[in-house]
This record gives structure tokens, C-alpha cells and sequence, in this order.
């Protein structure tokens, strides 16, 4: 049976040591599930062991799908899967536009066999100057919230003293009767001082694994002790061989020997697809960027 995300998506087909079939989304999805339930994945048709070593891509079936017939998610009409995405991207009648006028205010989104009626009609390049200066402000708003994190970011980028480290996020399990996955480092060294990061899945909630929302935070604890409080911002981004994607986020906290520890905090991954590549990893190899706050 061919999954029906392979007539969707290009994605790979996995398979068992035993040659049963499985698209690369549900492949990493049964190795998220079997971390948080402290399983060995199998594979859902004969049970043997997989893993992403055990298993290996079908290039033959792969190209097989390729060529079976897809439907437009637009105009539901069926297309090869090698057309299918130019079909959807410029020639479908029906696929989601937006009028030209969307840079003064315009919010219309439509099929693009409206467009041409619409525009003609558009409201929006006949408002008032000062009409126009309130749509633009609010748009204005938008764009410096953007900004002023890539601003916060080359700012930080100024300082003195900044550090920045790989780490690599092991599992381990709680002592609890009902046992719950977190994650840890090796103590690392950066700025001078020793540190650790731990994390946590779905805030540590009783079954993650029957949940379809996944999320991971994590916390930064200081280890050394420090003679002054130590005023830190501090993020963390992909590593350079994982292809995660994780929105950079800034992080401020102020370490003394009796506050060495952060809260909780998001790791901001996109969604819980991205969660579940890093869950299904045998470690979580990421970036840690630290800048030291002087007064």
C-alpha cells in the first residue's frame, strides 16, 4: 500500500529489514513515539527493529511514486507528480492569490481567475493619503517587531565577551514510578564558566507520546561559582549538520550562586513535525550562543 503523503510531498520511502514500506514522515514519527515511550521502534507491519541505521531509502519505489498521478489541492484536477508543482505554482486557475495592491493594505486573497475582476474594483488605490498613512503604520508596526530581533541579535554582536558552543542534548529517564524522557549535556565550559542545559518534552506532561502537539523547552544552569552576578543573554540555534528549523529567539537571565538556574524556556521549533526529527535523532546536536551583559 502506498502511503497518501507520497502523493503529496517528496519525501523518501523507508524500509524494513524485511522490506515492508514506510514514507520518511511516519518513519521519524514511529522513532519520536518509541523515544518517549523507552521502546525500540518496529516496524507497524512484521515488528522487526528499525532505526535509521537498520533501515535504508527504496529509490525504486521512490521513483515509482513519483510518477503516479496527484490531485491539485486547488482545482482537484490530476496531474504527474513531476507537473504537479509548476501546475499549482503558475498555471492552476484556482490557486490562492493576492492582489497587486497588497503593499498599500489590500488583504484580498482569492483564486487567481478572480484576480483581474478584483482588481479592477480594489478600493485601495482610490483611499485618501491620510487613509493610506494609517494602513501603512500598522504595516510599519509589523515589520519593526521583525526587525528587532536581527537588530537585538547584531547588537548583541558588539559585546565584549560572547561564547558560543556546540551541545549535545542526551536522553535520560526520571526515577518516578511513571518514568518521563528529558534531556541533558555534558557540562561545558563557555565565558569562563561552567554550564549545563537541560530539556524537556511537552513541559514534562504524563504522555507525550499521545499527544500530536510535541514541544521542547529547555533550561540553562550555571555550575561555577561566581564572585558578582553574572548578567547573560544567551540563545540557541540549529547545529551546522542538523537541518532542524528553529527560529532564534533571545533569552535574558541574571546568574548569582543562589539564582543559577533559568526557567523553562520555548525552543522554538517551527511545529511539531521539527520536533518530532529531533526526538527520532539518538542525540539533539545544537548551537548555544552566550553574551555576557557588562555594566
Amino acid at each position: 500500500m502506498v502511503h497518501r503523503a507520497w502523493s503529496r510531498h517528496h519525501v523518501g520511502a523507508q524500509e524494513c529489514t524485511n522490506g515492508h514500506l514506510m514514507c520518511a514522515g511516519c518513519f521519524i514519527h514511529l522513532l519520536a513515539d518509541a523515544r518517549l515511550k523507552e521502546e525500540q521502534a518496529t516496524c507497524p507491519n512484521c515488528r522487526c527493529e528499525i532505526s535509521k541505521s537498520l533501515c535504508c531509502r527504496n529509490l525504486a519505489v521512490e521513483k515509482a511514486v513519483s510518477e503516479l498521478p496527484s490531485e491539485c489541492g486547488f482545482c482537484l484536477r490530476q496531474f504527474p507528480r513531476s507537473l504537479l508543482e509548476r501546475h499549482q505554482k503558475e498555471e492552476c486557475q484556482d490557486r490562492v492569490t493576492q492582489c497587486k495592491y497588497k503593499r498599500i493594505g489590500c488583504p484580498w486573497h482569492g483564486p487567481f481567475h478572480e484576480l483581474t475582476v478584483h482588481e479592477a474594483a480594489c478600493a485601495h488605490p482610490t483611499k485618501t493619503g491620510n487613509e493610506l498613512m494609517e494602513i501603512l503604520d500598522e504595516m510599519d508596526q509589523s515589520h519593526r517587531k521583525e526587525m528587532q530581533l536581527y537588530n537585538s541579535i547584531f547588537s548583541l554582536l558588539s559585546f565584549e565577551k560572547i561564547g558560543y558552543t556546540e551541545v549535545q542534548f542526551r536522553p535520560y529517564r526520571t526515577d518516578d514510578f511513571i518514568t518521563r524522557l528529558y534531556y541533558e549535556t555534558p557540562r561545558f565550559t563557555v565565558l569562563n564558566q561552567t554550564w549545563v542545559l537541560k530539556a524537556r518534552v511537552n513541559d514534562s506532561e504524563r504522555n507525550p507520546n499521545l499527544s500530536c502537539k510535541r514541544t521542547l523547552s529547555f533550561q540553562l544552569l550555571l555550575k561555577s561559582k561566581v564572585t558578582a552576578p553574572l548578567e547573560c543573554s544567551f540563545l540557541l540555534l540549529k547545529g551546522p549538520y542538523d537541518d532542524v528549523k528553529i527560529s532564534p529567539v533571545i533569552y535574558h537571565f541574571v546568574f548569582t550562586n543562589d539564582s543559577n538556574e533559568t526557567d523553562y524556556v520555548p525552543l522554538p521549533i517551527v511545529d511539531s513535525v521539527e520536533c518530532n526529527k529531533l526526538l527520532a535523532a539518538k542525540n539533539i546536536n545544537l548551537r548555544l550562543f552566550l553574551f555576557q551583559i557588562q555594566k
